[in-house]
């Protein structure tokens, strides 16, 4: 009994919401359909529009001669006030849609369906099948009109509101946190800018950022000046735009191919002719205001001047692979006498706040403001990062951390390569509307006691020297380092560093010249609009490092990364002067550079197998004396490198270039060793390249 009477309350109910439901609600009405009972209103609302829809639609004249078979699918609403509106069509061709929207348009305004008594909206989907077939005659629809909520026209219509939203291209890069790609000679085009008198800029924490240049310099009139005309799709890409360009509000994008195809000949090899064969791509994009990212692929193949390959062949690493590629990485051989050296690059770039960029990717990093750093290069290859950028008043303060790789033999472990780890922090203070003074500061340590990534130098503000100290005699390899910049006048500024490994007063004072005081310094000028004529920069450098800084008594905790110094290129135990010139008109472009040095190498020789302080990778105890230690001591080489390029940029909005350069190279030993002997290089070369970063190929 109690079973009954459940199942009898449950059809009660149901046939009470059935008979609310029908009251509550009621669906749009025709004029022709008012006299219709409200259970058949529907179907006479279903009968209307597609019989409308049938007498109405004309299917376009291309539709019928390809015989196309198929359907239009419609979401539409009739609105509070009665009127149709098409909310989304789909069909394969446009002439249908058009077709589909002029037809919605004509339908009459009707009487709007009801909710509870008020006039609402209605939504429905209708597909309408193609050939027409007048099924409305035999008392049925022509397609079947199903009534939908809100909530799945919306969800309907997702994908082609995506497709919608997306606006012109406006190079939204140019005022992004993503960094200027770090290349010497594009920094040039805005280092004035960023360097005349009372500008509040800090120029020497490398790369910069487009939003912190765009104060500067206007990028997006600078590449409007240099826009070609291009009508078809195909001019648009050669010239002006990336190849995919997307962007809409919240988010943007943008994709390019990168190119670096080289040949060339060089007078003092033995083999036909260089050539580098680069391909790759690179992306990079921003979601919302402050979310940027970048990422490139390179796949390479290349045999270089001989010189260069011989020094790419000294930076071995441990197992098969023949060589490393100066300033990119590891490489396997490629044939007989080339090499294949595949490189990533990829960084993620956060600004929380405007005082502060955060970054985490794998990369390269530079402080200073001249041609070479002696705090820290690009020269190395590639490798992680976690970057802070701080800046706020006059400051600026940089924080850095690096993932760093000891390739030799004696430093791997079960064939894997040892991990070393630099934490660095560098404050730029400007002084005066000319003067700014920068304190740098660097600490390198390995997994020594399963150390680890010792959480001690995560603190961005703590002296990482007292850290080093604590942990240990030997546990870390410290320096510390300062700069100045002055700024004559607008268009001529000095800049220098200075380098401290080691020092000791007491040496200092006793005049004997001790190996202890391992120093360096860097003196330089630029002379921006030189001789008054616009866009053209002269630049004089000169480099000094004393013996054994940059190296340690230990095996690994020197200051390098992949066999190659994370400072100058030479390491230590050398004299530099570099001449520079660079100029850029339109899109033409030129720059010249040349360099003089004097550099201690060791002998290695079987009979002089002492370390003279060039090797930052060997151990400084293996020193032949402790004083009387001097600048270009041990195996003397005079070295002479000019380079003279001229070239044309293709696109500046990837930054591709047509160029052909000269580099002339003379390297004279005054001995001759295994591994140092006297030659003379003219090397030719001409490209295409897609520049984004710096070659270095005056080692």
């Amino acid at each position: 009994m109690k079973k009954f009477i459940v199942l009898l309350l449950l059809v009660i109910q149901y046939n009470l919401y059935a008979q609310n439901k029908s009251y509550i609600e009621k669906s749009p009405v025709f004029p022709n359909c008012k006299s219709s009972s409200i259970d058949s209103l529907r179907l006479c609302f279903d009968r209307e529009v597609n019989t409308f829809i049938f007498n109405n639609f004309k299917v376009p004249q291309n539709v019928v001669e390809e015989k196309y078979k198929g359907e239009v699918v419609v979401l539409f609403e009739v609105d509070k006030e009665g009127v149709f509106k098409t909310i989304y069509v789909d069909g394969m061709y446009k002439e249908l849609i058009q077709e589909t929207d002029r037809v919605f348009a004509e339908l009459p305004k009707i009487t709007p369906g009801t909710y509870n008594g008020k006039p609402t909206f209605t939504q429905y989907s209708l597909a309408i099948k193609i050939p027409l077939v007048n099924e409305a005659a035999k008392a049925k629809t022509l397609g079947k009109i199903n009534k939908i909520s809100q909530l799945e026209a919306q969800a309907k219509t997702e994908f082609d509101s995506v497709i919608k939203v997306h606006t012109p291209y406006t190079g939204k890069a140019y005022s992004s946190q993503l960094n200027i790609p770090f290349v010497h000679s594009e920094y040039a085009k805005f280092d004035r800018n960023m360097n005349v008198v009372g500008t509040n800029s800090h120029t020497a924490s490398k790369p910069f950022l487009y939003d912190e240049v765009s104060k500067y310099y206007d990028f997006k009139a600078e590449k409007e000046k240099l826009k070609k005309d291009a009508d078809s799709w195909v001019e648009r890409k050669l010239w002006n735009e990336h190849l995919v360009q997307l962007q809409a509000k919240d988010y943007w994008f943008t994709v390019d191919p990168i190119l670096d195809l080289q040949v060339g000949k060089d007078t003092d090899a033995d083999f036909g002719s260089t050539y580098n064969n680069t391909r790759g791509f690179v992306v990079q994009g921003g979601l919302g205001k402050n979310f940027n990212f970048y990422s490139t692929v390179y796949e390479s193949q290349g045999r270089f001047a001989r010189y260069v390959n011989e020094y790419a062949e000294s930076l071995k690493a441990f197992g098969p692979d023949p060589a490393i590629i100066p300033g990119r990485g590891i490489a396997k051989r490629f044939k007989t006498d080339s090499y294949d050296y595949p490189v990533a690059e990829a960084y993620m770039s956060y600004s929380p706040a405007k005082f502060i960029n955060i970054q985490f990717g794998h990369g390269k990093n530079f402080i200073g403001d001249g041609y070479r750093s002696l705090l820290l290069s690009d020269v190395a290859s590639p490798h992680p990062f976690l970057k802070l950028n701080t800046k706020f008043w006059k400051i600026k303060y940089t924080n850095t951390w690096m993932w760093l790789k000891d390739v030799r033999d004696a430093a791997t472990v079960d064939k894997a390569f040892l991990t070393k780890y630099i934490a660095n922090h560098y404050l730029s203070w400007n002084v005066s509307k000319k003067l700014n003074i920068g304190l740098f500061e660097s600490v390198l340590w390995t997994n020594t006691n399963d150390r680890g990534f010792d959480v001690n130098y995560l603190n961005p503000i703590i002296f990482y020297r007292a850290i080093e100290f604590e942990t240990g005699q030997g546990a870390g390899n410290a320096l510390l380092g300062a700069s100045a910049k002055y700024k004559w006048n607008d268009n001529i500024n000095f800049y220098s560093q200075f380098i401290l490994d080691e020092f000791s007063l007491s040496d200092v004072k006793a005049g004997d010249k001790s190996w202890k005081n391992k120093f360096g310094y860097q003196l330089g000028v630029k002379y921006f609009n030189a001789f008054n004529v616009d866009n053209l920069l002269l630049q004089f450098e000169y480099n000094r490092v004393r013996p054994y800084t940059y190296s340690h008594n230990t095996i690994v905790l020197n200051y390098g990364h992949n066999n190659q110094s994370m400072a100058h290129l030479w390491g230590a135990n050398f004299s530099e002067a570099v001449l520079i010139g660079r100029y850029h008109y339109k899109r033409w472009f030129g720059n010249a550079k040349i360099v003089v040095g004097n550099r201690g190498l060791d002998f290695n020789d079987g009979t002089d197998n002492f370390s003279y302080g060039g090797d930052i990778y060997r151990d400084y105890n293996d020193r032949p004396f402790n004083n009387g230690v001097e600048v270009g001591q041990g195996l003397s080489a005079k070295t002479f490198n000019a380079n003279l390029q001229a070239g044309y940029v293709i696109n500046p909005a990837s930054n591709l270039k047509v160029f052909t350069d000269i580099t002339v190279r003379n390297f004279n030993p005054d001995a001759t060793t295994m591994s140092t002997f006297k030659s003379d290089t003219v090397w030719f070369n001409f490209g295409v390249r897609t520049d984004l970063f710096n070659w270095y190929f005056d080692n």
